[in-house]
């Protein structure tokens, strides 16, 4: 199966004094493109770090991070922003809707910030797709919490990125807004054949996903539903 991403003896080690602590310990993995791929494990057990990593949001203290034939840490600063908005959607926890904009400028941001014309077809696309279009017009704080994950989602999805890294998107809903979020962010990467890395604690979350890559202290303890370590 062909691999959008490959990570090679990727390591994160923070240090507070005299204490080092490994947050990511020697993880090696192949990224199938078109997966759905869910990684859990207890708390500070890596998953947020991993994710942060793969995504280009923190540098690693060894290791590589192979996308497109290239070391996402290669990169200069600017050039991996630039790489990150392209290419990289992510969904976290806290919605991070600027609450100023209204739902359709938060989804339109990262086109803007890119200096290029906003694809009005795929756009639409997306409203319908999750059924936000009633609310675009509306500030984050006259949406609910499941309304603003769905725009934050759009966001992400905005800029057609080949994949999605969701943190937890589902940590500050409610059951039934979480089921949703989820039927969402599965049904989007069917469509429109993202690859989605989703980090959970929610097991039940996870076994949604076709495979499943469970840490524990920084080190990967079981990789169910892979296919030949892709």
């Amino acid at each position: 199966m062909d691999s959008i991403m490959r990570l090679e003896s990727l390591s994160k080690v923070y240090q507070t004094g005299d204490v080092k602590v490994r947050a990511v310990d020697g993880i090696s993995l192949r990224i199938a493109r078109g997966a759905f791929i869910a990684v859990t494990g207890p708390s500070g057990s890596g998953k947020s770090t991993l994710l942060h990593l793969m995504g280009g949001l923190d540098r690693p203290t060894e290791g590589s991070v192979i996308y497109q034939d290239k070391n996402l840490y290669d990169y200069r600063d600017n050039q991996l922003s630039v790489l990150r908005r392209r290419r990289f959607g992510f969904v976290f926890q806290s919605y991070n809707l600027i609450k100023e904009l209204t739902g359709m400028e938060n989804i339109l941001l990262p086109v803007m910030l890119d200096r290029r014309k906003a694809d009005e077809g795929y756009i639409n696309l997306l409203l319908d797709m999750l059924d936000i279009r009633d609310r675009a017009g509306h500030l984050p704080d006259a949406m609910s919490g499941g309304q603003q994950q769905r725009f934050a989602i759009a966001r992400a999805l905005a800029n057609k990125p080949d994949i999605l890294f969701a943190d937890e998107p589902t940590g500050n809903l409610d059951g039934q807004a979480g089921r949703e979020v989820l039927a969402l962010l599965q049904y989007a990467g069917r469509e429109l054949g993202l690859t989605l890395v989703l980090v959970t604690h929610d097991l039940s979350i996870a076994e949604q996903a076709g495979r499943v890559i469970r840490l524990a202290d920084g080190r990967v303890v079981a990789d169910t539903g892979g296919e030949a370590g892709v």
